[in-house]
């Protein structure tokens, strides 16, 4: 029935008792017609807008204007047009341009775990995971990069999405990773699947951009089998991209400048493998064949050929070449980072000690020193301002969530409202004629009141809401943050025993410890932060940090914690500090040296002693020098210690929330409780001493709140 047929019926006698019949049919119809009016862009349309979303966002990026570029990001799902898994794929994006990865990788893994909805997702989906796992394989991580890569083709398997470039460079990935764990059938395996999905991908592409990126993948799986040695099975990839490259060297669009620098990178790569099976004269056939290419004239070409001169002894031809690094570094823009140290200055440093050249090794090890010193002073500078940038975002998150709920109340206010407009105009034109105008409008204010009364309780309930769980949210993420930091994993080493654990009494502590194993320099902490909550867990990161750092660099204890004390106390306006064991066991004497910032003092035992067919470990407590805290006082020297031999001598370091852990009467755990049970009892590990001492606190709190964070840390070495 049409509008006009509606009226008709209304003008005449008998319309009202129609009118009574259809009203419910009148109704339904006007509010589907209203929510369909609300919800008028269909998918379609909005993937349409997704890409064009995603076109200005990468246009942004090209040009290198990522404060732009973020700006985008944030306004573009703040008005829902992509979604918030897009938007964090386009945010690791920005921070991996700007060299950001810890931030990029950060970002990536908010996407990988995040639930897929519509096609946008699927693809931050597939573009993360593939810039997440190359990431973790660059950084050494090869178990976390298979934790990203296998699940992701198994899903672009299930649901078909995916294309061969995905396919191809997931796989490469995980080919890499494996062959780095020994797993060297799998890694074949998986690289000749990545090879079949190239296949497809410049078979069906008309331009030389398929075949450049083949060439990209097996250069990449090339230099994965020269790095674990497997020189035999490399030779295989190198010829497979020299027949690739001259492929693509036959396509209309092929750049010669391209095709020149990779074909003396195959050259460099072949004479490297060659020599490392001892094929020496193919390996200087190679290299004669790399002189002849453009590439090699250039600083990058020249820098580059210190492989294989440095794999063939020809070391004063490589420290010649060295002599380019400088302008090679100025021309990419490279700064000297700890990875760039160790594939350059090494290096050359190398090849000048073994040409016999002093002044040269001394001027190299001068300029190792200073980069060296920069590298560790930015790792520092930058971790801090990551670790600040990762915070600041979940603000802004919250933020964005907070107005996307605004907009959403808005749009169902208003379709609330447009919809009592239609009843109210309907129920006055059918019962004008039988109610009094002062009923009417009694009627009217009570709806309005009523209205009122809802939406000031719904915005109230909604506000509560957003604001619980942005705050849960944010407090979950710094908690993850903060548990990525501490050691996950322990060492499975013959005759060392390593267990740890830290349990927060909040959602995020002030608690940390870790470990640094070197050959056989183990190097430990403990710590306590001052205070709880977010501010302890940003001071712990940056004092974890500081540890792992200084420890690299084979410091003794007490000089770390000195290094340690210098840099908290820059700018440290809120008076924070942390109380810290820090200790150095050599694995192969059992000597170790401590220093002992404040802390409380740790356990060790006697001998063990037969008591029947059990044997125990009297303990006792450790005397140390008095240090002060790490981060209070300036210009502070700490004082080390050291023990001769604490062979078959299990070792516990603590904090506080062990022995101050309060029941419901308030008394504490205390310390001769903890001799006693360390002393009376046999454990069989380290893991057994520190899951029964969590265990005897949370039965001796009996149900009472944990007042402290609690950290424990027990090792012993055969």
């Amino acid at each position: 029935m049409s509008f006009v047929e509606i009226i008709y019926l209304c003008s005449q006698n008998s319309g009202l008792r129609e009118m009574r019949k259809l009203l419910p049919t009148i109704l339904l119809t006007l509010l589907v017609a209203i929510i369909a009016a609300c919800t008028e862009d269909s998918k379609e349309v909005r993937d349409l807008q997704a890409g064009q979303k995603d076109s200005l966002i990468f246009d942004a990026g090209l040009a290198k204007d990522y404060v732009r570029m973020v700006a985008l990001i944030d306004s573009f799902e703040r008005d829902g047009s992509i979604s918030p898994m897009n938007a964090n794929r386009w945010r690791g994006t920005a921070n991996y341009r700007q060299g950001q990865y810890r931030s990029a990788e950060f970002y990536y893994k908010k996407v990988f775990d995040g639930e897929i909805k519509t096609t946008q997702d699927s693809m931050a989906y597939v573009k993360s995971a593939r810039r997440l796992s190359e990431l973790l394989l660059v950084k050494g991580d090869y178990e976390g990069s298979l934790r990203v890569a296998m699940p992701a083709v198994k899903k672009l398997t299930e649901t078909g999405y995916g294309s061969d470039i995905d396919y191809a460079i997931l796989l490469n990935n995980i080919g890499c990773c494996q062959l780095n764990l020994g797993r060297a059938e799998e890694a074949q395996e998986s690289f000749y699947t990545a090879r079949q999905h190239y296949t497809n991908r410049w078979s069906t592409d008309s331009t030389g951009r398929g075949f450049q990126e083949a060439v990209t993948g097996t250069i990449y799986t090339s230099q994965a089998y020269i790095n674990t040695r497997r020189f035999e099975e490399s030779l295989y990839w190198i010829d497979r991209t020299e027949m690739l490259l001259g492929k693509y060297r036959e396509k209309p669009d092929a750049r010669l400048e391209y095709f020149d620098e990779y074909q003396a990178r195959i050259e460099i790569m072949r004479a490297v493998a060659m020599q490392g099976l001892n094929r020496t004269a193919d390996a200087a056939k190679a290299y004669r064949a790399f002189l002849k290419t453009d590439y090699a004239k250039t600083n990058s070409g020249r820098v580059y050929a210190t492989d294989y001169l440095l794999a063939a002894g020809r070391y004063s031809e490589a420290a010649d070449n060295f002599r380019y690094l400088n302008q090679m570094i100025e021309e990419r823009g490279l700064d000297m980072s700890l990875d760039n140290i160790q594939l350059y200055l090494l290096p050359k440093l190398r090849a000048n000690i073994k040409a016999l050249r002093k002044d040269s090794v001394m001027d190299v090890s001068l300029q190792l020193c200073d980069a060296l010193d920069s590298a560790i002073v930015k790792r520092k500078s930058d971790d801090t301002a990551e670790l600040a940038i990762i915070y600041e975002t979940q603000q802004k998150e919250g933020q964005i969530a907070i107005q996307q709920a605004e907009m959403a109340r808005q749009r169902m206010i208003s379709s609330l409202v447009a919809l009592a407009l239609v009843v109210t105009f309907f129920s006055i034109f059918i019962f004008f004629r039988h109610m009094s105008a002062k009923r009417l409008k009694h009627a009217h204010q009570r709806l309005e009141e009523a209205h009122q009364k809802l939406k000031v309780a719904y915005d109230q309930l909604e506000e509560t809401t957003a604001v619980k769980e942005r705050i849960e949210s944010e407090l979950r993420i710094a908690r993850d943050i903060q548990m990525s930091m501490l050691p996950q994993q322990f060492p499975e080493r013959e005759g060392l025993d390593l267990y740890g654990s830290m349990t927060a009494a909040k959602e995020v502590g002030g608690d940390t410890f870790g470990y640094l194993l070197e050959g056989d320099r183990l190097y430990f902490c403990v710590g306590d932060v001052s205070g709880k909550g977010v501010p302890a867990s940003l001071f712990m990161a940056q004092a974890t940090r500081l540890f792992r750092t200084l420890a690299v660099q084979r410091m003794m204890p007490a000089e770390i914690l000195t290094r340690m004390n210098d840099a908290l106390t820059e700018d440290n306006e809120q008076g924070m500090f942390v109380t810290m064991f820090l200790g150095l066991l050599d694995l192969k004497t059992g000597k170790l040296n401590f220093c002992n910032a404040g802390h409380n003092p740790p356990v060790l035992t006697h001998e063990p002693v037969h008591k029947g067919d059990v044997s125990v470990h009297p303990a006792y407590f450790l005397e140390m020098l008095s240090n002060a805290p790490v981060g209070l006082w300036p210009d502070l020297e700490f004082e080390g210690e050291e023990i001769e031999n604490i062979k078959g001598r299990p070792l516990l370091i603590y904090t506080d929330g062990l022995t101050e852990a309060e029941n419901r009467q308030q008394e504490q755990f205390g310390e001769d409780r903890l001799l006693q049970i360390l002393s009376n009892n046999h454990f069989d590990c380290g893991k057994d001493v520190v899951e029964y001492l969590k265990e005897q606190v949370e039965a001796f709190r009996d149900g009472a709140q944990p007042n402290d964070d609690l950290t424990m840390l027990c090792l012993r070495i055969d």
